[in-house]
């Protein structure tokens, strides 16, 4: 979020919006203090050219990342860490056509806890947040949600979150949930798919990557803190 009296970082790691609204106490703790400093990714030369997203969703997904996760002295912003072309190839791929999801029906009203119960592909299903997300803004705002100042962003994120944001026969709360699970994703994931550009994330804990190749320093390193540079699937290839 935008007011660094929070503390971000702990919001990264899994905390909601209305959570750190409240003032976290504490910092990170003591090991991951003494991290590394996260690199910058390089500026890009050209435009992000993107498989799928337009450019009214692509412009969406920026600010919510950049909400999420603004640029500070750890690591960059969402966008800058590659965040929106993660979600951008997931989308374009076979998660986004819904591959492997059961969506022959019937589909009725369940709780919370049944998970995703819409006819809709994921990619549909962002393509209507997106839309349902700026037609509240503008109604709200008078503008697209990207259009907005970073504390209004923040205002409507926490609108949403809470259930406060009343969408056109959407929930704005699941579709927080589920963008706030995509940016983590990204921010988080294997440099391959995208996101995590230089490894920012992972270097901000002290990841140091693929776990299954460290399984012969489990024993010597037991209760013990391991340095090494973070390693992506792509530096096996």
């Amino acid at each position: 979020m935008a007011d660094e009296t929070l503390p971000r970082r702990k919001f990264l790691l899994g905390a909601g919006l209305a959570g750190v609204a409240t003032g976290l106490a504490g910092g990170l703790p003591a090991d991951a203090q003494t991290a590394p400093p996260a690199a910058k990714p390089p500026a890009n030369a050209e435009p992000e050219t993107f498989l799928t997203l337009t450019a009214t969703e692509a412009a969406f997904m920026s600010a919510m990342a950049d909400t999420i996760i603004p640029a500070d002295e750890l690591s960059p912003s969402g966008t800058d860490c590659g965040v929106v072309a993660f979600i951008d190839r997931q989308l374009a791929g076979a998660y986004g056509a819904g591959a492997k999801m059961y969506r022959s029906g019937p589909y009725q009203r369940g709780k919370p806890e049944q998970g995703y119960q819409l006819a809709l592909t994921p990619r549909d299903y962002f393509a209507a947040g997106i839309a349902a997300t700026n037609d509240w803004s503008r109604k709200t705002y008078g503008k697209d949600f990207d259009r907005l100042s970073v504390a209004d962003r923040a205002t409507a994120l926490k609108a949403m979150e809470e259930g406060k944001a009343q969408f056109e026969h959407f929930s704005a709360t699941a579709f927080f949930n589920r963008v706030l699970g995509i940016v983590m994703e990204g921010f988080f994931s294997d440099p391959m798919y995208g996101g995590n550009r230089n490894k920012v994330a992972w270097q901000m804990l002290g990841f140091p990557g693929l776990p299954a190749t460290y399984a012969d320093k489990v024993d010597a390193y037991h209760n013990k803190r391991y340095v090494a540079p973070p390693r992506s699937i792509a530096d096996f290839s």
